[in-house]
């Protein structure tokens, strides 16, 4: 596994630890919501990790573009499926986003499949 993924979660994990740890129910019901809108629904969750990920590349948020890229390597997203949502993110984010594509690729190609 990439090592930039390993790291990813473990810092994603250890924050998430300290917020959720605060108890506010706000914060709380936002992240069941999260967790909600990407299951199995009338789009399947590969589709809805596509979503995200051209999403998150658009709105910049590297964060993001990481976790997505590693649920998109959880459900099995092939070479060519990521190209195309990579092209979508380009098409709707502008060459603003390439930065973040770079990032995504090189992410993508250090992982092993």
């Amino acid at each position: 596994m990439n090592t930039i993924i390993e790291e990813f979660r473990k810092r994603r994990e250890t924050q998430n630890e300290a917020l959720l740890g605060r108890n506010n129910i706000n914060i709380k019901r936002f992240f069941g919501i999260d967790t909600a809108v990407y299951r199995e629904g009338a789009l399947d969750s590969k589709t809805k990790e596509l979503l995200g990920l051209v999403a998150s590349t658009v709105l910049r948020c590297d964060d993001c573009v990481t976790y997505h890229l590693d649920r998109c390597l959880e459900e099995g997203i092939t070479d060519a499926e990521f190209d195309e949502a990579m092209s979508v993110a380009l098409v709707c984010g502008g060459s603003i986003t390439i930065p973040h594509m770079r990032r995504a690729y090189q992410i993508w190609i250090d992982t092993e499949k």
